[in-house]
């Protein structure tokens, strides 16, 4: 058993599904199988049974899990603190963040990394929350950027800033007058949203549901610039963050800001293990205050 079968053992545990697993693990699902048939060669013990399309953990499975996450945590923290010694070899840095607040953070963001640490390679990955936090906790991405809380046990957030829903709506339609709308008056209007794996999607339905309501939705796009392109030649409507207007004006769309209540969203950094990610916490945050700080002198 090596940590290279380790890790490939807790991606199929968690996915349940070979193909799944395997594209995570970017392996071919031959290889994956047969390294996870020598595992249970080398172990003695049967680890998974088959149920249709699934994979079921047997009772050996569930204990090695248990045991492998914190070996393949301690061996990331080894690297981790062995980076130090590598002068100035380039080093990576995996950031998820969620489409919604992509466009209005990451283009900037990206430059004063450059500048703050010119060796550092950086991944970004833009992802919906779920995913955002499943990578966190599999360690396949440092540091997110989403909405808080988090809704996973063993994560942790620092505030960035605040935003609130906003309903957008075409220049034509029929509320174009009204400086604010009430989230009851939106409730009945139809929608063009994101899908329900979105985040400001779920939120929403939360909102509506502490109403007694359900969303109208007429049609759904995975794509935030998809929607704001197509709401012009609507007489839908949509709710999304209203810092993201900023990235995207169209002199078609009017944002309403919501009432009775207002939906307040706060986004921040999502991580696994403060300590350890201390200083690239406290990089990320400092240079990400600047970029929020000058997007509100616009």
């Amino acid at each position: 058993m090596d940590f290279r079968q380790l890790r490939y053992f807790v991606a199929l545990y968690e996915e349940g599904h070979v193909g799944r697993a395997a594209e995570r693990l970017s392996l071919s699902q031959p290889a994956l199988s047969q390294q996870i048939r020598q595992l249970e060669q080398n172990l003695d013990v049967s680890l998974f049974q088959r149920s249709g399309k699934r994979l079921l953990p047997t009772l050996a499975a569930h204990t090695l899990y248990s045991h492998a996450l914190p070996l393949l945590d301690g061996l990331e923290r080894a690297r981790e603190a062995l980076r130090g010694f590598r002068g100035q070899s380039p080093r990576s840095l995996a950031i998820g963040v969620l489409q919604t607040v992509n466009a209005a953070l990451v283009p900037m963001l990206l430059e004063r990394l450059r500048e703050a640490q010119p060796q550092l390679v950086v991944q970004i990955y833009e992802l919906s929350g779920l995913d955002i936090e499943r990578r966190l906790l599999t360690g396949n991405l440092d540091i997110g950027i989403g909405f808080l809380p988090p809704r996973q046990p063993g994560l942790h957030s620092q505030l960035l800033y605040e935003d609130e829903l906003q309903l957008v709506i075409p220049d034509e339609h029929p509320l174009k007058e009204f400086k604010k709308v009430s989230l009851g008056q939106a409730a009945e209007l139809p929608m063009l949203l994101l899908g329900e794996e979105f985040r400001v999607r779920q939120i929403w339905q939360e909102q509506l549901a502490l109403l007694g309501r359900r969303p109208h939705v007429q049609a759904e796009l995975n794509h935030m610039a998809g929607i704001l392109d197509s709401l012009p030649h609507t007489r839908l409507a949509t709710v999304l963050p209203g810092r993201a207007r900023q990235m995207h004006a169209n002199q078609h769309l009017l944002w309403k800001p919501l009432s009775e209540p207002r939906v307040p969203l706060k986004v921040g950094l999502v991580f696994r293990d403060a300590q350890r990610q201390q200083a690239t916490l406290e990089l990320l945050r400092s240079l990400l205050e600047g970029v929020v700080q000058k997007e509100m002198l616009l």
